[in-house]
């Protein structure tokens, strides 16, 4: 991937970081049983991490990682839809 070239090395530990943590309060609150509903604010977060990176791919003319960022964002909404609902998943 090219656009880590066009950021500082810093942000792109934060963008890093954000997606680790991402994944992991999608996956332990839901294993652990402990504060559930940071499930859906963690898929809620990703999604809004992915139109970032669309807004990155669409300056750079990139349209092939674009096709995956929707569909992570997809997914991700699908989640919050999921375990945001009155009777979560």
């Amino acid at each position: 991937m090219g656009w880590p070239g066009d950021y500082s090395s810093g942000f792109v530990r934060f963008v890093a970081v954000a997606e680790i943590l991402g994944a992991l309060g999608l996956i332990l609150p839901a294993v652990t049983g402990i504060a559930p509903v940071l499930v859906p604010i963690a898929a809620s977060g990703l999604a809004i991490e992915q139109v970032g990176a669309i807004a990155v791919h669409a300056r750079r003319k990139e349209p092939q990682p674009i096709i995956a960022n929707v569909v992570l964002i997809a997914l991700a909404l699908f989640v919050a839809w999921g375990r945001f609902g009155d009777y979560p998943l």
